[in-house]
């Protein structure tokens, strides 16, 4: 990406032929003297550059800290057996689901410093991610992690309603530390994170995560799922 234009920097590859594209359809609709598909053309633009937006996070550094892989709203903190083809057994873990809107940052992250050990993709449907059955029947991307401690942590990308590819660049056996890129959802989706037994949520149903800066657990820490309520 170094040499990009400064401005296409700031946006994740997998978006510079978008961004281009419907910004060149948009220059030839005003040049054609069509300016009502130029406006539109033009918001569409907008919008797509704003979607594949891929600010720099500041990640706390400090060992076992749990971030959040994705831009979004929490929407769940459950309890729930992880997805079966990473094989961690029939146990339910506490589940922390975040749903990312089409103007959500959608470039994901790794939670926590640690090895990836195995993933699975699985074709599914593309039911709205914001329904409790898209985690068994939407289209996903499963990666477990081990971190330093040994802790296992499953986190899955889930393609939503309008999401048709789910991009992940995560290598199997690669070592990698918390808040580093691993992956992309195009459109609108779901990440959802499987924490370790004894390991609790920190965040709550409703708030907002950072990716790569929000922390959602702690492997140090002895407090208990959190509860929230509006204020």
């Amino acid at each position: 990406m170094n040499n990009l234009p400064p401005i296409l920097s700031y946006f994740h590859r997998e978006g510079h032929k978008f961004i281009l594209g419907f910004g060149a359809v948009t220059l030839l609709f005003y040049l054609l003297g069509m300016d009502l598909p130029g406006v539109l053309g033009l918001i569409l633009t907008i919008w797509c550059a704003y979607f594949f937006r891929d600010p720099e996070r500041v990640t706390p550094v400090k060992e076992g800290l749990v971030v959040s892989p994705a831009d979004g709203v929490v929407q769940s903190v459950t309890e729930a057996v992880p997805p079966g083809e990473l094989d961690l057994g029939d146990a339910p873990r506490t589940r922390v689901s975040i749903f990312m809107n089409v103007f959500d940052v959608h470039v994901n992250r790794i939670p926590i410093d640690g090895t990836i050990v195995r993933q699975v993709y699985t074709p599914g449907k593309f039911f709205n991610a914001s329904l409790e059955k898209a985690s068994v029947d939407n289209e996903r991307h499963a990666l477990l992690l081990k971190s330093g401690s040994g802790r296992e942590y499953a986190f899955v990308q889930i393609a939503g309603l309008i999401a048709r590819r789910i991009l992940c660049w995560a290598e199997d056996g690669q070592e990698y530390k918390a808040g580093e890129r691993f992956g992309l959802i195009r459109f609108g989706s779901r990440v959802d994170i499987y924490l370790p037994k004894g390991v609790h949520a920190l965040v709550c149903v409703g708030q907002r995560a950072v990716a790569g800066e929000t922390v959602i657990a702690n492997e140090k820490t002895r407090e208990l799922d959190r509860a929230g309520e509006i204020r």
